[in-house]
C-alpha cells in the first residue's frame, strides 16, 4: 500500500502488526523525519511493553530507508538528510537495531533476520542505484551474523601488525574505501591496511550499554588499541564518535560522514562535495601513518591533482570520469 503521508504509512503498519503479521515501512531516507514524535512513541512503547509478563512479542516495525544522501542524482540537496540514525540510538538500547547492509546479499541477509525478528525497530538504510557486490550468500550471512568484522580479501596486514585501519558503513562509503586502498596500495605497496566493515551499528557501542556491543577486548582487537583509524560513514560522523567514546582507542579515530553540502551532480561528485570520496580518504591515511610522512608529498600532490581534474571533467562533460565510474576492486 503506498499513500504520500508517511503518518499514515506509520499508523498502518504498526496497527498492522497488532494483528500477529510482518511489515515494512519503506520511505526517502530524508522525508522519514516526518514522523519522528511517532517513532518516539512507538520506542516507548515497545520499551514498555518488554516487560509485561502476560502481553507476547510481535513482529519488529522495520524501516527501509532508500534513496539516501549519497545517491540523489535528480533531487539535489533538498533531499539530504541521515539524522533519523542519531535520532534511533538515543532510545532504549533493547528495542532498535540499524543495519548500513553494504551490497545485496547483505540486505537481502539484514531483511530476513529483520521478518524474523521480535519486538524491535529495525532501521535499514539501502540505495536504490546499482552497486559492486562484494559477499557471497554464504559470507553475508556470516558477516551479518556478527555485525562488524574484517575483510580479509580486501586486507594485507594478515599476520602482523597493521598500520592503519580503514573501516567503512553504508553502502556507498566502503565503495570509496575500497578505491582509496587500491590507491594506496599502487603508492605504497609495503603499508599494512586492514579493512573493517560495519553492517550492524550497534556492536560499535561496549557491551555494557548494548546487547549486542563488542566488548572491550574484542573492539581492540579489530579496530587496535593504537593505530589510526579512518571510518567513511554513512550518516553524521559525530553518531560513530558518540558510540565509540569510550573505546580505547578512540582518540585516533577519524571520521568521514555526511556534510550540508550537495547538489543534483553525478554520483562520485556527490561524495567529493561531502569529502568522503577515495582522494580524501587516501589523503587522510597519509596525513595519520607517522612513517609516511614527508616521503609522501608527491604522493598526496598527485591525489590533489586527481580532484582537480575529476572538478575540471565535470565541468566540461556534466559527469564523472569513466574510470571512477567503472571502477573494480583489482586485486
Amino acid at each position: 500500500m503506498e499513500v504520500l503521508s508517511e503518518h499514515l504509512c506509520q499508523g498502518w503498519l504498526e496497527g498492522y502488526l497488532l494483528t500477529c503479521r510482518h511489515g515494512f515501512f519503506s520511505c526517502y531516507e530524508a522525508l522519514i523525519h516526518i514522523i519522528d514524535s511517532m517513532f518516539n512513541q512507538r520506542a516507548k512503547w515497545l520499551k514498555t511493553t518488554r516487560h509485561i509478563p502476560w502481553r507476547r512479542p510481535i513482529a519488529s516495525f522495520s524501516y527501509l530507508l532508500t534513496s539516501h544522501v549519497w545517491r540523489q542524482d535528480h533531487n539535489g540537496f533538498s533531499r539530504h538528510d541521515p539524522g533519523l540514525l542519531d535520532h534511533v540510538v538515543n532510545k532504549k538500547a533493547e528495542v532498535v537495531q540499524v543495519y548500513l547492509p553494504p551490497d545485496a546479499n547483505t540486505l537481502l541477509s539484514v531483511t530476513d533476520h529483520c521478518r524474523r525478528s521480535r519486538h524491535y525497530i529495525n532501521v535499514i538504510v539501502a540505495g536504490k542505484q546499482s552497486a559492486l557486490q562484494y559477499l557471497d550468500m554464504d559470507a553475508a550471512i556470516k558477516h551479518c551474523r556478527s555485525g562488524v568484522g574484517i575483510w580479509e580479501w580486501a586486507s594485507n596486514d594478515q599476520q602482523d601488525e597493521p598500520d592503519v585501519v580503514m573501516a567503512c558503513a553504508g553502502d556507498v562509503p566502503p565503495l570509496e574505501t575500497l578505491a582509496a586502498v587500491d590507491l594506496l596500495r599502487q603508492h605504497f605497496p609495503d603499508l599494512r591496511i586492514r579493512v573493517v566493515n560495519v553492517a550492524n551499528l550497534m556492536p560499535l557501542q561496549p557491551a555494557s550499554e548494548h546487547p549486542h556491543g563488542l566488548s572491550d577486548r574484542d573492539f581492540d582487537s579489530l579496530f587496535t588499541p593504537d593505530k589510526p583509524i579512518i571510518f567513511a560513514f554513512h550518516g553524521y560522523p559525530w553518531l560513530i564518535h558518540r558510540l565509540t567514546y569510550r573505546q580505547t582507542n578512540h582518540s585516533h579515530l577519524h571520521v568521514r560522514g555526511y556534510k550540508e553540502e550537495g547538489t543534483t551532480t553525478a554520483s562520485f561528485d556527490m561524495v567529493v562535495l561531502k569529502e568522503l570520496d577515495r582522494f580524501h580518504l587516501a589523503l587522510d591515511v597519509i596525513d595519520r601513518v607517522p612513517r609516511l610522512g614527508y616521503s609522501a608529498a608527491d604522493v598526496k600532490q598527485a591525489l590533489r591533482n586527481r580532484l582537480i581534474e575529476h572538478q575540471h571533467y565535470l565541468q566540461v562533460h556534466g559527469d564523472d570520469m569513466s574510470e571512477i565510474k567503472n571502477w573494480q576492486w583489482p586485486y
